[in-house]
């Protein structure tokens, strides 16, 4: 059984058909890529799975329990979770500080015993902070942890998205772009840390436009275009597929 899978799922906005009739799956434990051109539908489709679009038609099931129709808040108590945009970083809050908003469901002690300030609620505390640092130095983060979110490298901003999404100790990682605007040597480092979390047991659905990345890091990819599956296959099977090379590659590509 797939940890993830979506059936005939669909979404449209007005007569605008964005994802029509997708079959998407992901098994535990891969590095799964979703690609296609700009206005494929790869952004619809994490909205669609993280609840902040409702589908249309169609379903979607993870862990084999169905949440289609669950907000964003129930989907990620389930253990999905999304990479955060520069957007949604608290910029004026310092790179512990963002990374403790991930921990706040999780570890919150609860408002009588924060407002009592008992033990409990105290060792609550210290448990987030310890692990918010662990990941921060995993993130490579740790030498601006005091840092304000604003004044950090794109690079930087980046990592602490994917940062606070780990402290929501997700089953299920989605990463949008998590390379984009990064230099060679920052990518790099990207890939290796994206490695490590799928190998501490996350599993990961990326979708990326580096293709080079793609390539050298997935374990399965899934192509879409207008909205719709073109196929789904090992990385290298992608190149001798002359719909997906007419779609979005481009033979110079490959």
């Amino acid at each position: 059984m797939a940890l993830l899978e979506l059936t005939k799922v669909s979404k449209h906005f007005g007569r605008l058909q964005a994802v029509s009739d997708l079959d998407f799956s992901v098994e535990e434990g891969e590095i799964h890529s979703l690609i296609g051109p700009n206005g494929a539908g790869k952004t619809t489709v994490f909205n669609l799975i993280t609840g902040t679009l409702p589908i249309s038609s169609g379903t979607i099931t993870f862990r084999g329990e169905k949440i289609t129709g669950l907000g964003p808040h129930q989907v990620a108590q389930k253990g999905i979770t999304r990479s955060f945009q520069q957007t949604f970083l608290f910029m004026q809050s310092t790179v512990l500080e963002n990374v403790l908003v991930g921990f706040h469901m999780q570890c919150r002690a609860g408002a009588l015993r924060e407002f009592l300030h008992t033990s409990q609620a105290r060792q609550t505390d210290d448990e987030c902070r310890r692990q918010a640092l662990e990941i921060i130095d995993f993130m490579g983060l740790s030498g601006v942890k005091n840092e304000i979110a604003a004044n950090l490298p794109h690079g930087h901003q980046k990592a602490l998205g994917v940062s606070m999404a780990l402290a929501c100790r997700p089953t299920l990682l989605l990463l949008d772009e998590p390379v984009t605007g990064m230099n060679a040597i920052e990518t790099s480092e990207m890939i290796e840390r994206i490695r490590k979390i799928r190998d501490s047991g996350v599993t990961i659905v990326l979708v990326e436009h580096d293709m080079k990345m793609v390539m050298g890091i997935s374990d399965r990819t899934t192509v879409i275009n207008y909205g719709r599956k073109i196929t789904s296959c090992l990385p290298h099977e992608i190149r001798q597929n002359q719909e997906v090379i007419e779609a979005y590659l481009g033979r110079e590509d490959l």
